[in-house]
């Protein structure tokens, strides 16, 4: 299945299809989607939303992909998705979305910068997508 073949945003995120009764849970909002219907649904209100996937990690019947967002008003958000597949389709999404911040100057000594390059993990905001 071809990227274009997918049918919503999680799809293209995830690079898996959905199952028909897949469930997305949002654990900083505390909010439950239930079927990929609904997902779709809730994907439409979210108009001039710009995507990028900088690196997916199977393992077994486990998923892990992240990502950047754009929700059109050039805040960019470093995501992480994990999903559980079975038979090849994703049945339970958990994602996770923070946007940057700069760290308080009494860090600095302790830590080093972490670069992020263009194309890497998390896809900066010159290289997110039109959806």
């Amino acid at each position: 299945m071809t990227e274009a073949a997918f049918q919503t945003r999680l799809e293209q995120i995830l690079g898996v299809p959905l199952a028909e009764s897949a469930v997305r849970q949002w654990p900083q909002s505390g909010e439950l989607i239930r079927g990929k219907a609904r997902i779709a649904e809730v994907e439409s209100h979210f108009v001039g939303l710009r995507l990028g996937v900088g690196k997916r990690q199977a393992c077994g019947d486990r998923l892990v992909v992240e990502w950047s967002t754009d929700y059109g008003d050039g805040r960019v958000y470093r995501n992480v998705s994990i999903a559980e597949l079975v038979g090849g389709q994703a049945v339970l999404v958990t994602d996770y979305w923070g946007e940057p911040f700069t760290p308080p100057e009494w860090r600095r000594p302790l830590a080093e910068r972490l670069e992020m390059p263009q194309d890497g993990t998390w896809p900066a905001a010159e290289a997110l997508a039109q959806d």
